[in-house]
């Protein structure tokens, strides 16, 4: 276990980092060559960006783990296996995403996410999503004739909820008795929304309402006003959400500009 838990982030970090210059202070000295001290403090700049904590423990399994390495890649290299192609082309592309990597990070690092872009992208949110929150159920039925019928049906005495289960062609809501969650007019198809927002809370409508998905029977469960997150509650989810729309600009515009033949 003590020899795997950094594998996969050593393996990266240690590609990147063979050319560095040896210091005066080492971490071990493997067969006579030295292991700089440059090689580990990569490594822990790594582990600390990933959010794992830089422990005692860790960075003796960070030595051990490099020692290790270095233990193999002098056997590798004894037998000229830095030597072959298939090496040199995986050298390579492991170069590139180490360096593509670096690019990305300098980039957010001289772009970040400002307070200010944080609150008018909230304020989107809130503008869009406030107002009223509806609760409501529906039947979804292929055709009109058999929708008028199950209407009927309900009106006679029959259960919304046991016709639902039986006739609905939404599945998820159907299973549910033809129940859904709380929502936004907005997030229904107009057909849907205009009669659901007319209903009073508990009835039914008396028409099938018809949208692209076929033949709907409505009723409004309830109604309430919209309950928005705070602010501070959602921040780092709206700043990780702005940064990685910035960093997919900024990558659109690279390769837009590239020439490629």
């Amino acid at each position: 276990m003590k020899k795997q838990l950094l594998s996969g982030l050593v393996a990266a970090a240690v590609l990147g980092t063979m050319a560095l210059p040896v210091s005066a202070q080492n971490i071990a000295i493997v067969n006579g060559k030295a292991i700089p001290k440059e090689r580990a403090e990569v490594l822990k700049q790594q582990l600390v960006r990933s959010g794992r904590p830089l422990t005692p423990e860790v960075e003796g399994q960070i030595k051990d783990e490099l020692v290790t390495r270095e233990v193999f890649m002098q056997e590798a290299q004894k037998r000229g296996l830095e030597t072959s192609g298939d090496f040199k082309v995986q050298m390579e592309l492991a170069r590139q995403t180490i360096l593509i990597r670096e690019l990305f990070m300098d980039f957010q690092k001289n772009n970040p996410v400002t307070d200010e872009e944080v609150k008018a992208e909230y304020d989107k949110f809130v503008a869009a999503n406030s107002g009223k929150e509806y609760k409501a159920s529906h039947i979804l039925i292929e055709k009109e004739a058999d929708a008028k019928a199950a209407i009927a049906a309900i009106n006679k005495g029959a259960k919304f909820e046991e016709i639902a289960k039986k006739q609905s062609k939404d599945p998820g809501s159907g299973a549910n008795g033809g129940a859904m969650d709380w929502a936004n007019p907005s997030s229904y198809v107009s057909e849907f929304t205009e009669a659901m927002i007319k209903l009073e809370k508990g009835k039914m409508t008396q028409t099938p309402v018809k949208s692209q998905f076929g033949y709907h029977i409505i009723r409004l469960d309830d109604v309430r006003q919209a309950e928005l997150p705070k602010l501070e509650d959602v921040k780092p989810q709206v700043a990780q959400q702005l940064q990685q729309q910035k960093l997919a600009k900024y990558q659109e515009e690279l390769r837009s500009k590239a020439k490629v033949e």
